[in-house]
């Protein structure tokens, strides 16, 4: 594969060229575009869990393992899942084998089930949150979610349009991304 255009963000043309098609592929057509659907941002805050401590290369070798080992990131399984589930992923090893993030999964799945009732979806409690700078956005999620520092929230709310900084406005995804997030989110994110 050629190398990106150097228009695009500097992640992308610096990028090992072995990990480049990988990574082209997300940073096209999954990070920073807003995501509608309540079961793909759970999937999307379970990635971002799992990348704690490695490589996104990792996580995006493994994010269909991790689709198939989550009931396809479906938040009413997940927030049923018992101790036979936390077995069966902890032997998996499509995905990875950390009891914290997988208890988080699971608790985060309960917690979504919650938030669902009281604000009809988890995309509504994201949207009807107060414009926050990446600081405030941390301390709810601490408050509200487990296995949620800092760096894991940061790339969760970028990765899905919620915090600028996904892409760099001279890259052609930025305008493709603007294009698709709602006008509130444009002008105030």
């Amino acid at each position: 594969m050629e190398a990106p255009p150097t228009t695009y963000c500097s992640a992308m043309a610096t990028m090992k060229e072995s990990d480049r098609e990988l990574h082209q592929a997300y940073h096209d057509n999954q990070y920073g575009f807003p995501i509608q659907e309540d079961d793909e941002l759970f999937g999307r805050l379970i990635l971002e869990i799992n990348q704690a401590g490695l490589s996104w290369t990792t996580i995006l070798k493994k994010q269909d393992s991790f689709r198939k080992a989550y009931d396809g990131f479906s938040i009413k399984r997940v927030a049923k899942y018992g101790d036979k589930e936390r077995m069966r992923l902890m032997q998996d090893p499509g995905i990875i084998r950390n009891r914290l993030k997988i208890d988080a999964a699971i608790h985060n799945a309960q917690v979504l089930l919650t938030i669902q009732k009281t604000n009809g979806s988890f995309k509504n409690w994201l949207d009807n949150q107060p414009s926050m700078d990446r600081a405030g956005w941390t301390a709810l999620f601490k408050k509200t979610f487990r296995f949620t520092g800092g760096e894991i929230v940061n790339e969760f709310l970028m990765s899905t349009g919620y915090l600028p900084g996904a892409h760099t406005e001279d890259c052609p995804i930025f305008k493709q991304v603007k294009k698709q997030r709602p006008a509130w989110m444009r002008s105030s994110r």
